[in-house]
């Protein structure tokens, strides 16, 4: 119970310390922040989280509802194949985007030269950061929805049929409505990730909270600012957080029949094709164009670019991904198993605390735990100079630290979720009759437990190890001085505008990102409760 509450305090860390910042104003730069950076901060905020939502439910329902309910061609292959634009981070897809649609890029300067086509709408625009966001992101909307439509999609149109509806009378009036929890729950989701997304914003100069905690930091040179900001971000997550627990609670699990769930809508030749045309073009414009413009832009510069520094940054990228994924499944096993030795009311909201961490932006991570390590570490540096004659300058700043304390709290909840789901699965019973043979509590996780939970382990493992392969604030905010991974060399390149050259670091993070993709796949597993 100690262990839970220890995890669960540090967690609370970030939050507190953004809050408490208050204490400490700096009158000129809070006035300037207030009265120039934070109106236009909201409003872009409000129509990035409005739009968003609006794409990724669009997208995300209307996809799931064709693979789930309907008969079309290539309906197997669209079925897993549109969960493939999980594996290209959201600023990966954007440099992408603004290099093939920008005013100098290759299809309007066909467009332009070869038709005489003009006056397309501008990429760098509001518009052009919700529909990225929006092809990015709507995977988290269809694989919750696909899963609550094939398992009670022909139910609910078989009830409104009854009723005298139409399909799409019962699509809309029964089908729809009995899937909103889980719809709601992926859309949550997805807007959480708008929130905490900072490499978009940065690649196409709009500015959210997250690139203005990072320009209080590294520009104004304010951790007070950037923390003030940060408390800001925190309560719009924190409403996003309470939503989405609201719609897990209304969740309820019914006993679906095979039939149920297999029998498919045939649709006419003329409606399965649109279906097909629709399905694939998501397809192609959220990934496959994507991945092949970066296949040819790598072979353009790998030549020049790949030389000994992208060994030291995969290199960089792989240590911190290791690690980091092995502390993420360290506390999450002990967090699950708490759970598992000592049940109840508490240990329940002290696991949830623990993994609130998910919903958290890593800029704010970032910030958070800056703070308290650098004054321990401030704190070190003087007692070590006063009781040994210590003259360093940095004993914990210096150090990989803060990234991976900021990494486990940020994707312990993507570790905690398949371990505590494996250890449910595994009965009582098997317990007391260890027990009953003399085995401890060390020798039940060592010799039963962990052999059963190798699956939900490696998941575990898995989907940690990608999501801090991908992960840019964190890592751009708080890394060692060298310490330059393939994230942050995206983040250099396309700062510069150097597209091509960004293309070979961002390759190898997709390359990475497609694992957990196919274990979703294989193992046919979901994101829902």
């Amino acid at each position: 119970m100690l262990f839970a509450l220890a995890v669960a305090a540090l967690v609370l860390v970030p939050v507190v310390v953004t809050f408490s910042s208050y204490a400490e104003i700096d009158r000129d730069i809070l006035g300037h922040l207030v009265e120039f950076a934070l109106p236009e901060l909201v409003v872009n905020t409000f129509w990035l989280a409005l739009g968003v939502g609006i794409g990724v439910s669009v997208l995300g329902v209307s996809l799931a509802w064709l693979t789930a309910m309907c008969e079309f061609p290539g309906r197997r292959l669209f079925e897993w194949a549109l969960l493939l634009p999980l594996a290209l981070p959201a600023y990966v897809t954007a440099f992408v985007a603004i290099g093939l649609l920008d005013f100098t890029g290759p299809l309007q300067t066909w467009l332009r030269d070869g038709w005489g086509i003009t006056g397309l709408p501008e990429i760098r625009s509001r518009g052009g950061v919700i529909l990225v966001m929006s092809l990015a992101l709507y995977p988290y909307v269809y694989l919750i929805a696909k899963n609550a439509f094939a398992t009670q999609g022909a139910i609910a149109l078989e009830a409104a049929q009854s009723l005298g509806l139409s399909r799409t009378q019962g699509f809309f009036r029964v089908a729809l409505p009995m899937a909103r929890p889980w719809i709601a729950a992926g859309l949550m989701l997805a807007l959480m990730e708008t929130l905490a997304d900072f490499g978009t914003m940065a690649i196409f100069n709009y500015d959210t909270f997250t690139t203005a905690i990072y320009k209080a930091w590294y520009s104004l040179f304010s951790l007070p600012a950037a923390a003030q900001l940060a408390s800001i971000l925190i309560l719009f997550v924190l409403v996003a957080v309470v939503f989405e627990q609201r719609s897990r609670a209304r969740m309820r699990f019914g006993a679906v029949g095979r039939s149920a769930g297999s029998r498919h809508i045939r649709l006419s030749p003329a409606l399965a094709g649109l279906a097909f045309v629709y399905a694939g073009t998501v397809l192609a414009v959220a990934f496959i164009i994507p991945v092949a413009q970066l296949a040819l832009w790598t072979r353009e510069v790998i030549d020049t670019d790949l030389d000994a520094r992208y060994w030291a940054f995969a290199w960089h990228s792989v240590l911190l991904a290791g690690i980091g994924a092995a502390l993420v499944v360290t506390v999450a096993l002990l967090l699950a198993y708490a759970g598992r030795q000592r049940p109840g009311a508490l240990m329940t909201w002290t696991q949830r605390v623990a993994t609130l961490g998910y919903a958290f932006p890593g800029a704010v991570l970032a910030v958070g735990l800056f703070i308290p390590v650098a004054a321990l570490d401030n704190w070190l540096i003087d007692t070590g100079r006063e009781w040994f004659g210590f003259d360093g300058t940095e004993i914990l700043k210096g150090t990989l630290v803060i990234m991976l304390l900021a990494y486990l709290v940020r994707f312990l909840a993507v570790g905690f979720g398949p371990i505590d789901s494996g250890l449910h699965r595994i009965t009582r019973n098997i317990d007391e009759a260890a027990r009953n043979l003399g085995a401890t509590t060390a020798a039940l996780l060592g010799r039963v437990h962990l052999p059963m939970l190798r699956a939900s382990l490696l998941t575990a493992a898995t989907l940690s190890f990608v999501d801090i392969m991908k992960e840019m604030p964190i890592t751009l905010m708080t890394r060692p001085f060298g310490w330059d991974t393939l994230a942050v060399r995206v983040f250099e390149m396309t700062s510069e505008g150097e597209w091509e050259r960004a293309a070979l670091p961002a390759l190898a993070i997709v390359v990475a990102g497609i694992i957990p993709i196919i274990l979703l796949t294989w193992r046919g597993s979901n994101l829902h409760d």
